[in-house]
This record gives C-alpha cells, sequence and structure tokens, in this order.
C-alpha cells in the first residue's frame, strides 16, 4: 500500500472503485458486529432479568438501596443528580440530534441527516418498546427522593444519551485532529456515563436498566447504519466529505488544528472515491 499522487493510500494494481468496495464492506461489516453483539448481551440481560436470577437480582437491590440510603443524607448531592438528570434528560438529547440533522439536511449532506433522524426516531420507538414488553417495575422506596412514571427497563435516558453522544462523535469525527477525537470521545463517555448513574442515584431505576439501555442504543445505531450502508453503499462516506468540505475553513481550522495542506480539502465532495482513511466518520480501518 502507498499513497497516490492526491494523499490517499491505494494498492497498486487495485481499481479505486475496488478500495472503495472494501471500505464500505469493512465499515459495514464493523457495524454489524457492534449491532449483534449488543443484541445478543441485551437477550442476555433481558433472560436475567425476567427469570430474577438471584446474583444479578441482589446485586440491582444492593446499589439502589446503597444510593437511596445516600441520597436521603446527602441533599446537595441528590440536588445535583436532579439537575443533571434533568439537563441530560431525553428531551434534551433528542433536541440535540434533531438539530444536527436539520444543520446537515442545509449543507445538502441528506443520508448523514436522515441517518440522524432515523437514529432519533428509532431509538425512541426501541425505548417505549422495550417497556411496554418488560413491564418491569421501578424500584419503591417508602421515602423516594424522585418520582418517575412508565415501566423501568430499558432506561430511556440511558438510551438517548448513549445513542446522541455516539451519534455526535461520529458526526465530530472527521473534522477533529487526534486530541479533538479524544476529547470528544471522553466528553461523550462521561455524560452518557453521567446520565445513566443519575437514575441509578435517584433511585428511579435498577443498574441493569441503565446497562440494557446502552446496548440497546448500540443495537439502534449500528444497526441503522448497516442498513442503510447495505441501501446506499458509501452514501455516508460521500456526506461526510460533502460536510468537510461545506464548512471548510471554520469548523476544520478550528477542530482539525488548521490541516491547510490536505489534498482532499479541495476534492469534489461528490466524488465517488471513498479515500479519506483519516477523515471518514464511518472509518474503515486503514
Amino acid at each position: 500500500m502507498h499513497l497516490s499522487t492526491d494523499g490517499t493510500r491505494t494498492d497498486p494494481g487495485v481499481p479505486p472503485g475496488a478500495e472503495a468496495e472494501s471500505a464500505v464492506h469493512r465499515r459495514t461489516l464493523r457495524y454489524a458486529v457492534v449491532a449483534l453483539s449488543c443484541a445478543a448481551l441485551l437477550g442476555l440481560l433481558l433472560g436475567l432479568v425476567t427469570s430474577h436470577w438471584g446474583p444479578l437480582a441482589r446485586l440491582d437491590q444492593s446499589w439502589v438501596n446503597g444510593l437511596h440510603h445516600f441520597a436521603r443524607n446527602h441533599t446537595a448531592w441528590t440536588a445535583s443528580m436532579q439537575t443533571l438528570t434533568d439537563i441530560g434528560g431525553p428531551l434534551t438529547m433528542r433536541v440535540l440530534l434533531g438539530l444536527a440533522a436539520v444543520w446537515l439536511w442545509s449543507v445538502g449532506a441528506r443520508f448523514l441527516a436522515s441517518w440522524a433522524a432515523v437514529l432519533l426516531l428509532i431509538g425512541w420507538l426501541a425505548g417505549a418498546a422495550g417497556k411496554a414488553a418488560v413491564g418491569r417495575p421501578r424500584p419503591v422506596f417508602t421515602d423516594p427522593v424522585a418520582q418517575a412514571s412508565e415501566s423501568s427497563f430499558p432506561s430511556g435516558h440511558a438510551l438517548a444519551a448513549a445513542v446522541t453522544c455516539a451519534a455526535l462523535v461520529i458526526l465530530v469525527w472527521p473534522q477533529a485532529n487526534r486530541a479533538g477525537r479524544a476529547a470528544a470521545c471522553t466528553a461523550a463517555g462521561l455524560a452518557t456515563f453521567a446520565v445513566g448513574w443519575t437514575r441509578v442515584a435517584l433511585g428511579v431505576h435498577w443498574p441493569t436498566d441503565v446497562l440494557a439501555g446502552w446496548l440497546t442504543a448500540g443495537l439502534v445505531l449500528g444497526g441503522i447504519t448497516v442498513v442503510i450502508e447495505l441501501w446506499r453503499p458509501g452514501a455516508l462516506a460521500r456526506d461526510v466529505r460533502r460536510v468537510n468540505w461545506r464548512t471548510r475553513p471554520r469548523v476544520q481550522r478550528v477542530l482539525a488544528g488548521g490541516r491547510a495542506g490536505d489534498p482532499d480539502r479541495n476534492a469534489d465532495p461528490d466524488s465517488e472515491t471513498d479515500s479519506e482513511p483519516d477523515s471518514d466518520a464511518f472509518p474503515d480501518g486503514q
């Protein structure tokens, strides 16, 4: 493998179209593995929860009891948890992802915009369907510090936060340099964990509900991405290049550390070649 004259990596004797097709296949396989892994783990977790497996049930109960006792004795902690769970609630997360979809549509990245919008919709439907199908009761206390309605499994807060934060990282990824990507992943991971933690800390969810929300998010994200890649191979990567092209120089100059010398900055965003190894939001691992 070597660098071509336009700065992309190619194999000698391999047509650019074949290279692009191979990249699409790798991306599709990667997201299929994510979706199937999350589905398998979610199915296992659901089986353990519905069968009331003793060790897991005791772990759930001990966590919520301990955190509830702490919350009752530390009002400032409880208030901070309530504030954080309100800020990072499903409505906030869906608005953020919806705004991202609207912006992507406005710059002509129609497939990426549809991807974000479908993630928002399917994530909400998956959470509602899971609650209705499982019907798991929430933790019950004589002196609760917070209230929540509907069933408990999976956590809607955890699901919405995980879907939105992961999607935003994917959208930011091609714009950022290594430090920016590390910062984005760290911020997204902390936000996702914090929102999930508040649900257990406030005694309105079992820990396994939060874990189920994260696994459902992985299933939704991986599954929707695979469907779009199979429907329109390479369309998401082409939209990434279109966003890169439309948003330069302001966004890339700030987030990518001013990579003004990148040959691909002047590339045609509608090009059929899928050859941006460092800026593909759906990286091919090259």
